[in-house]
């Protein structure tokens, strides 16, 4: 495996207090960095002190958004240990992104070891306060000077990390999410099950509607039939239907969530009845209508796990569990922030330690 260079920054930062974190709006001193060229592979990777870096107007990725990102999340626990969740599930799902935007696959344990490597690093930055984590962003941009439509001969890899904060302002409180009726995101057969910008884009005219009338996030219908429960803005979606864990099946629209993952995992090992089937918006309306409707709740990286108390459609507005966080949410977000800060055993092997300074 070839060598990882490390050139350290001159000045470095200072974590801020956690109170100011917010999301996304700080960065550590260092990120990683790795280039690609076709008949070469990937080549070069190294850390270097954050900042920007220099291109031209016609790089091809500001054109046919040939780009691909991840989103992971480093802990600080009670021991003053760092640690990743399900670091290897997040790198090779980015793979699996890749394939659908003809980007060149990564090789996972070097990208792994890159991420360690700035975690020791910067792991000053990782905060300690419950509610708190260093999210880390990996990306993968084409970076050919030609603007005609192709694939790119040269990309570029990231990972850049930010210390974060509540990723709602709410913290982990019911929130509010309007179905979407006028918008679709994505249809099978295009790029629904990618993590890639395109995707992230079509959804902010519906967000930012949905923002206007007072609701937190929108709910996807499928394409096609308009009816179909699909995925939040920024999670996935379940529901506890007369004591059953419901989500919609992963079908080629929906991004296959690793948080997702988890709370399949949990629920199964739970002995609880789980499926994964196509759900209708009509199905969900007429479980609230008799009073088997308990639980609704998005999952997914930023917000871990985040109940939903209120649903708009069509105009009809309904509460969930009186518009208070269900029991199975909270259990859900107790024993994965649990795991996740040191407080509850490991049991899955779902945190991988980084070594200490």
């Amino acid at each position: 495996m070839t060598e990882i260079s490390v050139t350290k920054a001159d000045k470095v930062g200072t974590l801020p207090i956690d109170g100011k974190l917010g999301f996304g709006k700080i960065y550590t001193d260092h990120m990683f960095v790795m280039d690609y060229v076709s008949g070469k592979g990937w080549y070069s990777p190294r850390i270097v002190p954050y900042g920007e870096f220099g291109t031209v107007p016609a790089t091809i990725v500001f054109h046919y958004g040939q780009a691909i990102f991840e989103g992971m999340k480093a802990f600080r626990n009670t021991d003053n240990q760092v640690a990743v969740f399900r670091a290897n599930n997040y790198l090779n799902r980015l793979n699996r992104s890749a394939g659908f935007l003809c980007i060149p696959s990564v090789d996972v344990e070097q990208v792994r070891e890159g991420l360690f490597k700035l975690l020791e690093l910067d792991q000053d930055w990782v905060p300690g306060e419950l509610g708190t984590a260093l999210y880390i962003r990996p990306f993968v941009i084409a970076t050919d000077k030609y603007i005609g439509l192709k694939s790119s001969n040269t990309y570029r890899l990231f990972i850049i990390m930010s210390p974060v904060g509540a990723y709602y302002e709410t913290g982990f409180n019911p929130v509010s999410i309007k179905v979407e009726e006028k918008y679709v995101r994505a249809t099978k057969g295009g790029l629904g099950q990618a993590k890639t910008p395109a995707n992230y884009a079509m959804s902010l005219a519906a967000q930012e509607e949905a923002h206007a009338e007072g609701f937190t996030q929108v709910l996807w219908l499928d394409a096609v039939h308009r009816k179909y429960v699909e995925e939040v803005g920024t999670m996935n979606i379940f529901f506890k239907i007369n004591g059953e864990i419901v989500t919609p099946e992963l079908n080629g629209s929906i991004l296959g969530g690793i948080t997702r993952q988890t709370v399949l995992e949990l629920a199964r090992d739970w002995g609880l009845k789980v499926a994964e089937r196509q759900i209708s918006i009509e199905e969900v309306y007429e479980a609230q209508a008799k009073g088997q409707l308990e639980e609704i709740f998005g999952t997914g990286t930023a917000a871990v796990i985040s109940p939903v108390g209120e649903l708009s459609w069509k105009g009809e507005r309904i509460l969930i569990n009186n518009n208070r966080t269900g029991k199975f949410a909270q259990k859900l977000f107790d024993y994965l922030t649990g795991v996740q800060y040191g407080n509850v055993p490991d049991k899955y092997d779902w945190m991988d330690k980084v070594k200490r300074k």
